[in-house]
C-alpha cells in the first residue's frame, strides 16, 4: 500500500573520524559522499532495512533515502529534473525509461557494467533487462520484476473436467464454457475487466502484433495481427464468458474469486500474497497460477515485462557512490531479502533460489513466464497511447463502436500523439545526413 506522506532517512553507521582514512584505503570516493536515493512505494520503507549492510560494506558513503508514493513519483521525478534537483540514484518504472532517456537524464551503464562477473548480465530475465535497454545501450538495472498470469480455482476447473489450465488459446476457451455452464446464474468464468489495456495487449503481442511501426512513428493498430487479438478478446464479453465490469465494479475480486463469481483472472505476482491473505481456509488450498496460454506456436504465451528498475542520474556529481549503492542492491542476495520483505519477485534467476521464490509453487509458474515476457514500445509516449488502447478496448466491448470503427480512430488518435515524435526524428536524421 502506498503511503501518504513522504519520509527521509539518512543511514550513517561509522564514526566521521574514520572516514578519511577508510575512504583513502578505498580509493575513488571523497571522505565524505552522501548519496540522495529515492525508492518509491514499499520498497521506499522496506529499503531502510537493507541500507545497515551497505554501511557496514562502504562505511566512506552515506545514503540519504527518500521514500516517495508511486502515484506521486513520475511527476516528481520531472519536477526535479526541471528544477535540476534530481537524486543520485532513484527507481524507475520500466516504462519510464525511455521518456528519461529522451530527457538525456539517464546515466549509460554498459561500461560500469564490463567490469562485472562474467556471465552476472545473463543472470537478468532477458525480456525484462531489455526494457532498459534503449537505441543499443543499458540505462537502468531491473531490480525487481512483474508480468502477468493466470491466477485460477483448481476445484472449478477440475469440477469442468480439467485437471490444470489449457496451453492454447482455443483449449482455453473451451475449458471457460465448461466452467461457465456449471456456473450458478449470473456467475462467470473469467474476469477481465474493461478498463485494463494489458489484457489485450497481451493477446495482440502473442498474435505477433508490432502495435506502432516505422520505427515507432506510426500506430499500427489496423493491422491483421491486432485485429484478430481484438476480436478474441471481444469474444469473451460477446460470449458472456466474461462479465461487462470495470474495476471499479467489481466489489471486491478476492470476495469474488472466493464465491465463484469467476474461476479465473489475471493479474501479476501481488495477488499471490493477497490471496493468501483474504481467502477463507478452505479455499487455500483450491487456487493456483499458470503461464499465459498461446495463441500459435511455443507455451506459455507471452506476457508483459513489467516490474521497476535503479537508474543514475547522468548529471550526478556522484556516480560512483551511487553506483556502489545501485551494485549492492542489485545482488543476488539483496534481491532475496527485497522479496520476503515485499513479496516482490527478482530480477536475477539466481536470487530465486536459497530462500527465493523458487520455494513457492505459485511463485514457479512466474519464473516459467519470466522467460517469455515483450517490452511494451520504448518510446515516451507509451503511456498515452496505452489509454487510448483502454478507451478503445472498453467501447467496443460496450458495443458503442465496431472494431474497424475504433482501430481506425485508435491509429488515428495514436498517430496525432506521436507528431512531434516524428518532427524530433526527422530533425535528427537530417542532422545525421
Amino acid at each position: 500500500m502506498a503511503p501518504t506522506t513522504t519520509s527521509r532517512r539518512r543511514i550513517r553507521l561509522v564514526p566521521a573520524l574514520l572516514l578519511p582514512l577508510l575512504a583513502a584505503c578505498r580509493g575513488g570516493l571523497s571522505a565524505d559522499e552522501t548519496v540522495e536515493f529515492w525508492a518509491l512505494g514499499r520498497e521506499g520503507e522496506v529499503v531502510a532495512q537493507m541500507l545497515p549492510e551497505f554501511a557496514r560494506r562502504h562505511p566512506e558513503v552515506h545514503v540519504r533515502l527518500q521514500q516517495i508514493p508511486w502515484s506521486a513519483a513520475h511527476e516528481k521525478l520531472l519536477t526535479a529534473y526541471v528544477g535540476e534537483s534530481m537524486p543520485d540514484l532513484f527507481q524507475v518504472g520500466n516504462t519510464w525509461v525511455a521518456e528519461f532517456v529522451a530527457l538525456d537524464a539517464l546515466e549509460p551503464l554498459d561500461e560500469r557494467l564490463g567490469g562485472w562477473a562474467a556471465g552476472a548480465g545473463g543472470d537478468y530475465f532477458a525480456g525484462i533487462l531489455d526494457t532498459n535497454v534503449i537505441d543499443g545501450a543499458t540505462y537502468a538495472l531491473p531490480w525487481y520484476v512483474d508480468t502477468r498470469l493466470l491466477f485460477y480455482r483448481t476445484d472449478l476447473l477440475a469440477a469442468a473436467g480439467y485437471a490444470a489450465p489449457p496451453r492454447t488459446w482455443s483449449g482455453w476457451v473451451d475449458a471457460l464454457e465448461q466452467v461457465k455452464q456449471r456456473a450458478a446464474g449470473g456467475d462467470f468464468a473469467m474476469l477481465l475487466p474493461v478498463n485494463e489495456w494489458q489484457p489485450l495487449v497481451i493477446l495482440a503481442l502473442q498474435r505477433g502484433a508490432r502495435l506502432l511501426r516505422d520505427g515507432g512513428r506510426y500506430g499500427d493498430f489496423q493491422s491483421a495481427a491486432f485485429r484478430q487479438a481484438f476480436a478474441f478478446y471481444v469474444d469473451f464479453f460477446r460470449g458472456e464468458l466474461a462479465p461487462l465490469a470495470g474495476q471499479a465494479e467489481v466489489a471486491n475480486l478476492y470476495q469474488d474469486f472466493a464465491r465463484g463469481l469467476f474461476a479465473a483472472f489475471v493479474s501479476g505476482p501481488w495477488s499471490i500474497g493477497e490471496l493468501a491473505a483474504r481467502l477463507p481456509a478452505a479455499l487455500r488450498d483450491r487456487w493456483s497460477t499458470a503461464p499465459l496460454p498461446a495463441a500459435d506456436g511455443p507455451y506459455p504465451g507471452a506476457s508483459l515485462a513489467g516490474g521497476a528498475s535503479l537508474a543514475m542520474f547522468r548529471g550526478s556529481p556522484r556516480k560512483d557512490a551511487a553506483w556502489r549503492l545501485l551494485e549492492f542492491l542489485s545482488e543476488p542476495a539483496q534481491q532475496r531479502m527485497l522479496y520476503r520483505l515485499t513479496g516482490d519477485l527478482p530480477s536475477r534467476r539466481s536470487a530465486w533460489q536459497s530462500g527465493g521464490p523458487a520455494a513457492d509453487p505459485r511463485a514457479q509458474a512466474f519464473a516459467v513466464q519470466l522467460e517469455n515476457v515483450v517490452a511494451t514500445p520504448k518510446i515516451p509516449e507509451w503511456e498515452r497511447i496505452a489509454a487510448q488502447i483502454n478507451r478503445y478496448g472498453e467501447a467496443v466491448v460496450r458495443r458503442r463502436l465496431s472494431i474497424d470503427e475504433a482501430l481506425a480512430a485508435l491509429d488515428h488518435d495514436v498517430d496525432e500523439l506521436l507528431e512531434k515524435r516524428r518532427w524530433m526524428l526527422r530533425r535528427r536524421d537530417r542532422a545525421a545526413s
